[in-house]
């Protein structure tokens, strides 16, 4: 089994899934800006120093990465900033839109080269990038930025297939994490059901937008 790539993985669903897969065995290599107590506790390797925001970052952690195989590479970092119409923070909506759909793009494409047949890229959405789901507005740069990175994996699940790679896109649930003031389910519940759905991640269901905990599959 190759090792597992994780961004965002010093806190949060990041640091969760980099536990639960280390309890199941994994070789983890977690990736961050800044590693944590929590994270250097858990004995996994860590790539910190890592902004996937900065355009130069994802081909310095691909030379780091260099001679690795990459089973499972999860692009899970991400931002949240609220915002309403009265109230637009337009550099806002651009930081978002870097981190949440541009980043997963830039790193899976600087890692490719690691990645082979049977692989499999994850990315963390939300539901919230879901059109058909939205029926309260606002949010307009995680809206906008989760609806963008929906796009790219769906792209991404196309072009990767005849690599024998599939890509699932999975929105975890509202999760209690410092991202969304503790509000929502406990995190150890959340990424179960993340592992879950990667387990079933296969060629046939790639591309596929999943709810984490039930399984259901999300409308665009």
């Amino acid at each position: 089994m190759g090792s597992i790539v994780i961004t965002g993985a010093n806190r949060g669903i990041g640091l969760e899934l980099c536990k639960q897969l280390k309890a199941r065995g994994g070789d983890v290599i977690a990736v961050c800006r800044k590693s944590s107590p929590e994270l250097d506790a858990l004995g996994v390797r860590v790539e910190a120093g890592v902004d996937v925001a900065d355009a130069t970052a994802a081909g310095h952690l691909a030379k780091r990465l260099a001679g690795v195989e990459i089973d499972t590479l999860i692009n899970n970092a991400g931002i949240l900033r609220g915002d309403n119409l009265d109230a637009l923070d337009f550099a806002g909506v651009m930081q978002q839109l870097e981190v949440n759909a541009i980043a997963p793009l830039r790193v899976t494409a600087a890692l490719l080269a690691l990645l082979r047949k049977g692989s499999k890229v994850v990315i963390t959405t939300s539901r919230m990038g879901s059109m058909a789901d939205n029926g309260s507005g606002g949010y307009y740069g995680y809206r906008m930025s989760k609806a963008a990175v929906n796009a790219a994996g769906v792209s991404l699940a196309q072009d990767l297939k005849g690599r024998g790679i599939a890509v699932a896109l999975i929105h975890p649930g509202m999760v209690a994490t410092e991202m969304t003031g503790r509000h929502g389910i406990p995190v150890e519940e959340s990424v179960r059901g993340y592992l879950a759905r990667i387990d079933e991640v296969s060629l046939e269901n790639s591309g596929r937008f999943w709810h984490a905990t039930t399984g259901e599959t999300l409308p665009w």
